[in-house]
């Protein structure tokens, strides 16, 4: 979500540090008002929510960051449905999906969303595009799917050493809050509780100016999803296991299970990472762009592309370096070419 979670695919406040754009919505009943923009598709026993527009293969998949919607990609995704099937989609608790079981762990999220893209008709190979901590989802997803995934763009992603501003002023690594759970089997059939709830729901209007890019419309639904009584409880189940999964991956740096071998990979970065004014700027500055390059020897057939023309939100304040990246990848794999 823009500037709402900036500092981590947010695994801080997220809505509660941004400003405040006054609609004047009333209270709107039920949770069904704002209709779905695509389709459901049975995870396991859940629906989850797909928005699949354009034709054609490798399919390119979006993963939001976390605390972000579908409609998040509506500034990259229709110019790649112009070249091949695309389907951005909601996670398990988020917006028109159902909830979904807990732990929130990566394996459960990606198991859902395959099994939602399969029983949609939406067969491999795919490209993952996943930004902040969808980023670190999409490996997994490889990792879990390795046969199914043709190529990766990574937009600012969160990487298992990065240090990041967490509720403090001292930037700290994700896996540092991991307690040492281990993940449980993955719950492969989940039955979402009935809404009986009658209450009206009062909408959270604060949204980052950043919505200002996208049309009213857009801007309504970001209020409304993220005003739904499952939405907040979701996001604290995947900060509360993403730890967790972090370490984990930290602990299997370079194994082979944990790379991407020859696939095309684009890793995208923003130019600046907002540490000016403290005494250790340089510092962080330093290891923020080398926790990113990083990122592409993951793959041996790699691209970094810093960008200076945006933040964190790269997808929202700079789509047109998205887009760009998407369609190299796109091409790369068709014609089974190494990225420029």
């Amino acid at each position: 979500m823009p500037s709402l979670k900036k500092s981590l695919f947010i695994f801080c406040t997220m809505l509660l540090q941004c400003c405040l754009v006054d609609y004047s919505f009333a209270q709107m009943p039920g949770s069904n008002h704002i209709a779905p923009t695509g389709t459901l598709a049975d995870a396991g026993g859940h629906k989850l929510h797909l928005n699949i527009q354009g034709n054609g293969s490798p399919c390119v998949i979006f993963e939001n960051g976390s605390g972000d919607f579908s409609f998040i990609w509506s500034l990259v995704q229709p110019a790649i449905a112009e070249i091949t099937k695309t389907v951005s989609y909601d996670r398990a608790g988020y917006a028109w999906s159902e909830p979904g079981p807990t732990p929130r762990t990566s394996k459960q999220i990606c198991f859902e969303l395959h099994t939602a893209l399969i029983n949609a008709g939406i067969h491999p190979p795919y490209i993952l595009v996943g930004q902040s901590f969808g980023g670190f989802l999409v490996r997994n997803f490889a990792r879990y799917y390795p046969k199914e995934v043709a190529g990766m763009v990574l937009v600012e992603a969160i990487q298992e050493d990065q240090k990041i501003f967490m509720g403090s002023d001292k930037p700290m690594r994700i896996r540092d809050f991991a307690k040492g759970r281990v993940a449980p089997a993955t719950q492969t059939f989940f039955t979402a509780p009935p809404d009986t709830s009658t209450a009206t729901v009062t909408l959270n209007t604060e949204i980052d100016p950043l919505f200002n890019k996208f049309p009213d419309s857009i801007q309504k639904m970001q209020v409304w999803a993220q005003s739904q009584p499952h939405f907040i409880p979701t996001v604290q189940a995947e900060m509360d296991w993403s730890p967790e999964d972090v370490a984990d991956m930290y602990t299997h740096t370079g194994q082979p299970d944990y790379m991407l071998g020859n696939m095309p990979l684009i890793v995208l970065t923003r130019g600046k990472g907002g540490f000016d004014g403290r005494a250790d700027s340089l510092q962080l500055e330093k290891e923020r762009l080398e926790s990113q390059e990083a990122l592409t020897h993951l793959s041996a057939n790699s691209k970094h592309i810093i960008d200076m023309n945006s933040g964190h939100n790269i997808h929202v304040e700079d789509p047109a370096a998205v887009i760009a990246a998407i369609q190299e990848v796109f091409m790369a794999v068709t014609k089974h070419t190494a990225l420029n």
